[in-house]
Parts: structure tokens; sequence; C-alpha cells
């Protein structure tokens, strides 16, 4: 056909999906983690005072906030126990740092079964890249996978 190189980009079809990169076809068994992922998880960075964050968290009504850099990577996770600290410190001081994280490829039934296995009420979704999707609610999860188990005509 003409051209000099050909490469076989095996990853390719995973990364792409890594990334949360729209998908089609008929060749997706299963739906994604990253489609059920909520994408506004509150987020701040090292250097934010505790009770900025906690009054920021507890508006959106969450329990949770992840530290990210200003490129969006993860860094860390503040959680109940470190929101609930009344001292007057930054969030790096408290955060639980490198907290396990998922791709948005990996599919719902197998995170819905890690998540189970491991007693886990959400994970983290973050791209190859390290940079954050969003918190994947295992409650949500399984909802998705119970409405199609019982609606065939529904994609997991």
């Amino acid at each position: 056909m003409g051209f000099p190189h050909v490469y076989d980009y095996a990853p390719g079809k995973k990364s792409w999906g890594s990334y949360g990169l729209p998908r089609e076809g008929t060749n997706v068994p299963d739906r994604p983690a990253g489609d059920v992922a909520h994408r506004d998880v509150p987020t701040c960075t090292l250097a934010d005072r505790l009770a900025d964050v906690r009054a920021r968290v507890r508006a959106a009504g969450w329990d949770t906030c992840i530290v990210v850099n200003t490129s969006g990577v993860v860094l860390g996770r503040l959680g109940r126990k470190a929101l609930a600290t009344e001292e007057d410190v930054t969030a790096e001081a408290v955060m639980t740092a490198g907290p396990s994280t998922v791709r948005p490829s990996i599919t719902l039934s197998e995170i819905v079964e890690r998540m189970q296995s491991q007693k886990l009420t959400n994970a983290l979704v973050t791209r190859s890249d390290g940079r954050l999707v969003g918190v994947l609610r295992r409650a949500d999860a399984e909802a998705v996978l119970d409405a199609a188990s019982s609606d065939p005509s529904v994609s997991p």
C-alpha cells in the first residue's frame, strides 16, 4: 500500500479507554467505570487550608476531597477523619498520600466485585496519566448493573 513503516499498537483500545474517551461498536461487553464516576467530587491542593476545604466539601454534600496538583494529577485524599480535624493545617498535613485508583476503562462488573470483596464503598477513578476522572460509588455501579440484568435491552 506504499506505507514505509507499519506498527501494531496493541494497547490502543485500552489506552483510549483509560482516558475515558468515547467508544462505540458491538464489542463492548460491560459499561466502563468512567461512565458512572461522579466528576463533581471536590478537589483541593496541598496548600489549601483544611477549614476552607471542609467548608467546600460540606457545601457540595460530599464527605471526601481529592488532593490534586495544578494539572489535576491525584496526590492524595482527605476522608471523613481528616476532614473532621479541627487543627489549622494544610490538606497536605492530613491527607492520605497516593490513594489506590482504577482506570476509567475497568468494567463495572470487575470493579464492583473488587469493591465488594474489599468492603469498599467507592473507588477513585484516574486516567493513565494520573489525572482525576471522578469517584465511583459502589451503590451507583451496582444499580447500573442491576438495571442491565433486569432489562436485557439496557446496556450495562
